[in-house]
């Protein structure tokens, strides 16, 4: 890092990619959310659109993925349109199946919980915010934080790192195919 808290943070693969030092130091909603032993993972893009189609395409997580589709949507392709009512949000909705939402704003953030079993038992326990935020004139940022907790000792250092890299190639798929289809392409 050289210093300046605008640059991206690098060289801190697979908990950091494309965020920037500032992103990866504010405070977010699904801070606290997870007890014990928790690290943070950062994933973020630069979207020339702005925040309000930002958003409205991450509410599209309601309907699908948007990452491997024949991984982890039973092969189905995310729609390449926008869903009519999946941006009419709500405490408690399922979000890419094996999450619930537990918090929102408009045209500001999407904060997630795994609370299904079977993904908990494969991946642990999660929190994660999806925030859009202004960057430029025309141009959002959008920034997933995820705290990554649940097991501890020896099992949790062996998991971790295969965790955070398998995440970072989902996310990165997940976030580049938003932007591509809220920039319009």
């Amino acid at each position: 890092m050289n210093g300046r808290r605008d640059t991206e943070v690098r060289g801190r693969l697979p908990r950091v990619w494309g965020a920037r030092e500032d992103e990866v130091r504010r405070e977010y909603p699904c801070d606290g959310l997870l007890t014990g032993p928790t690290e943070e993972w950062f994933r973020a893009v630069s979207v020339a659109a702005d925040r309000a189609t930002v958003h409205r395409w991450l509410c599209q997580l309601k309907v699908a993925p948007y990452s491997y589709d024949l991984l982890d949507n039973a092969g189905r392709r995310s729609p390449r349109r926008l869903t009519p009512g999946a941006d009419q949000l709500a405490v408690g909705q399922r979000v890419m199946a094996i999450f619930r939402l537990v918090d929102f704003a408009p045209d500001g953030h999407l904060t997630l919980m795994l609370d299904d079993p079977k993904g908990q038992r494969l991946f642990g326990d999660f929190a994660v915010t999806y925030a859009v935020t202004d960057d430029a004139p025309a141009t959002t940022r959008l920034v997933a934080k995820l705290v990554v907790g649940g097991e501890d000792g020896a099992l949790r250092r062996l998991r971790r790192p295969l965790l955070a890299w398998g995440d970072l190639l989902v996310m990165r798929r997940q976030l580049l195919t938003l932007r591509k289809l809220a920039e319009g392409r």
